[in-house]
Parts: structure tokens; sequence; C-alpha cells
């Protein structure tokens, strides 16, 4: 049997850092190509436009949640779609990539919380494994920088963990077919972000003081470090929060966080 090929659609494509080239649409929008199985028939199913798409039906799913209740129930709600086959679920990110060379997923469904170890990093490294299998990630954050890492990274969906009951049959569908989802919760602060970073203007100076900002030190601290006056610390400190329309330090660390000023 011929597998179908379904384009990614470019939903998701984040503005590029200011001084920082584009990022390849390769890692967000890569071509979903649908792997052989003998076992597996292709079917039509509607994308999130209405339009019919060829999709190899069941789509296996490959689970991960730190959280056993949580994982169950995720669980019961993709089986209860007639369409997906849960392969595998698991709660430790180091057992992820036995899982995918062992059960050949279509798609992952991945909790940012997992436990043993990053699970930013894990998406990095199930995207460098297997690009052609998208990535659904769970997250219980609102900070837009940490859910525009994860869709730099290689996530083709991001749900809020708490309205996973109505978003993530949506966003499997949708990864499956190729095209991205965020949480409707999640847009709008992930857009608001994307437009501050569009104007950004800020001097490498500036852009050096808002990263020792972000990491918790002092104007005094930071005066030291860059070997200038307190006074100076203080003007560039005043320019930043007007160009950047920013004024409490949360707000200033996910700003750094999304320009890669500091890490995640």
């Amino acid at each position: 049997m011929i597998a179908g090929r379904v384009a990614r659609s470019e939903v998701v494509n984040p503005t590029p850092f200011r001084g920082i080239p584009p990022l390849p649409l390769a890692r967000t929008s890569r071509t979903l190509i649908a792997m052989t199985r003998p076992h597996l028939h292709l079917a039509s199913a509607p994308e999130p436009n209405g339009a019919p798409a060829a999709l190899a039906y069941p789509l296996r799913v490959l689970l991960a949640d730190d959280h056993i209740r949580v994982r169950r129930n995720l669980r019961l709600l993709l089986d209860s779609h007639g369409g997906i086959e849960v392969v595998e679920e698991d709660g430790e990110i180091s057992r992820l990539l036995h899982h995918l060379r062992h059960h050949a997923p279509h798609v992952i469904v991945l909790d940012l919380q997992s436990g043993g170890g990053s699970s930013l990093e894990a998406v990095r490294q199930l995207q460098e494994e297997s690009p052609e299998v998208p990535i659904v990630v769970l997250t219980m954050e609102r900070s837009a920088a940490y859910v525009r890492r994860a869709l730099e990274l290689g996530a083709l969906a991001v749900v809020r963990k708490d309205h996973a009951d109505s978003e993530l049959l949506p966003a499997v569908h949708a990864a499956a077919a190729g095209h991205g989802y965020v949480s409707p919760l999640l847009r709008p602060g992930l857009d608001a972000l994307d437009a501050t970073l569009a104007s950004d203007q800020l001097t490498l100076r500036e852009s050096e003081v808002l990263r020792l900002v972000a990491l918790g030190y002092t104007s005094l601290e930071i005066a030291r470090q860059l070997h200038v006056s307190r006074r100076t610390v203080e003007v560039h400190r005043a320019s930043i929060h007007r160009k950047l329309r920013l004024s409490r330090r949360a707000e200033l660390v996910e700003y750094a966080l999304a320009r890669h000023l500091i890490g995640a």
C-alpha cells in the first residue's frame, strides 16, 4: 500500500529574534511523511479547516506524562476516539527514544513537565531522531516564551493541560495532518510576544543589561560587572522599559528567555 504525503502547514513560524538568524522552516513546518505500514489503511479525516486529508488510521500515539492518574485519563480520552491507538505510555523522558524506535508512532503527546530529564530537551532529541513524527506538547505553563521555545525546538502543537479534554483530540489530528495548533488560551500571549520581538530596538549594551536583570542582579552588581556607574545602568534600564513597554521583572525574564539571552 502506498502511504499518503501531507505537507505541514506553516501555521506556526516564529518571528526570528533580532540578531539571530531566522529559524529554518524545517524545524516547525517540516514535510510530514506518512510511513508505509502494511497493517494500516488510508482514510479521510477532517482537517481543522474542514477539508479532507489522507491520514493513516488508526493514528499511533506515544504518550508521555509523569503523573500516572493524569496519564491514564489522557489515555482514556485518546482511546475513546476510534481512529487513535495509544501504542505506549510512560512517565520517564529517558525512555522515550526507545519507545519511539520500537513502536514507530505517528504522533507523540508529551507533557512538558514530565520527569527524568529536561522535557524541552526531549522535544529537541525526539525531533532529531524522527523529524517526520509530530509532537504535541501538554503544558500548564502560561509563559509565552516557554511555549515559543517548545515550538522552536520542534513541537507542532501546544495544548493547555487543564483544557486537554477539549483541545487534545483536535491538536493530535491537526499535528497528524501536518498543521500547527496552539491553544486559544496561549495564542494571545504568543502573538503579543512576537510583536514585541519584531519591534525590538535594544542596543547591545541594553541587551546585556536586560540579561543580567533577568538573571536577578541588582543595578549595583550589574554596574560592577560591566565596569560602569550605577547611574548608567539605571539609564539603560529605563530605556529598556520604555522600548519594550515592559515594567515587571517577570515580564523582562520572559522576554529574555524568548530572545535566548538566558536559558530556559
